[in-house]
């Protein structure tokens, strides 16, 4: 299956939200954004970063998101699959992506992206399979990025559906991964020197049907982590339509604004973090 034609089915399946843009999209990102710098109990930066995820096959909206990251000069984080990602594929990628080579943060998307448990949530590296199997993947999946991404890629991981388990966040320390990037609230908690740079506001694979309710509880969802005083915005651009691009970039037009704000990538935040 091919790049366009997966995207072609993901948009058709688009949210509910991205259906119709409301006529006030304007004001309300900019009232979202006022009251939440309002809000905020200090003065330091917000650290806000964006991650991308189910990265390899590059398509039209991968090369759209990528170009309207570099057009803003705004970082953005990209979990790549391993088992997906191919040498033509990275090559692909580079010649867009090389236009601003230092605002990526290529890191490592669980390895091929698959469940294995039998009842429960979706998870790769979950309860339902032994340490050795989760190991080995992780190696696999790891040493497939470093032999096609070379000094790109950045050792963080970001589990598929956000989820894995405790060994496998004991193993990620242990292989000395600079970070783990899970959905806020996850457990179990990570050990002690592995952080874990949440995503807070999920802007693709809401589950709301009602347009109304859907465009408020991402508000809501976007106005909570932006006062909280960090922020992390998950992107899937194979189900982004052109209204969720033109919502994107009116976002980062207003981040970008606020003075309070510091764009970032995951490997700014393991890089720049107080241990």
């Amino acid at each position: 299956m091919d790049a366009q034609y997966w995207e072609q089915i993901m948009n058709d399946t688009s949210a509910s939200i991205w259906h119709h843009l409301p006529s006030d999209l304007v004001s309300r990102i900019e009232t979202c954004v006022d009251a939440a710098c309002g809000r905020l109990s200090t003065k330091n930066p917000v650290s806000i970063f964006f991650r991308a995820d189910d990265i390899a096959v590059p398509g039209k909206n991968f090369f759209q998101l990528i170009e309207l990251f570099i057009s803003y000069r705004i970082p953005l984080s990209l979990a790549v699959v391993p088992a997906w990602i191919t040498k033509i594929r990275w090559q692909t990628i580079k010649q867009s992506a090389n236009k601003a080579p230092k605002l990526w943060c290529w890191h490592q998307h669980g390895w091929r992206h698959m469940n294995h448990e039998s009842k429960g949530k979706k998870q790769e590296f979950g309860p339902g399979r032994s340490i050795d199997r989760i190991r080995k993947d992780l190696l696999y999946g790891r040493k497939r990025l470093e032999m096609v991404l070379g000094n790109a890629f950045y050792p963080v991981f970001t589990p598929p559906w956000n989820r894995c388990d405790h060994n496998t966040l004991e193993l990620l320390k242990k292989f000395k991964y600079r970070a783990v990037s899970r959905s806020q609230y996850s457990k179990p908690l990570p050990p002690n020197g592995l952080p874990d740079f949440s995503v807070n506001v999920d802007l693709h694979t809401c589950k709301e049907t009602n347009p109304i309710e859907a465009w408020n509880h991402l508000f809501k969802e976007l106005f909570q982590s932006l006062s909280s005083g960090f922020c992390g915005i998950m992107l899937h651009h194979q189900r982004m339509n052109e209204p969720a691009f033109i919502f994107l970039e009116l976002l980062l037009r207003a981040l970008i604004k606020e003075k309070y704000f510091r764009l970032v990538s995951l490997k700014d935040l393991s890089e720049n973090r107080k241990t």
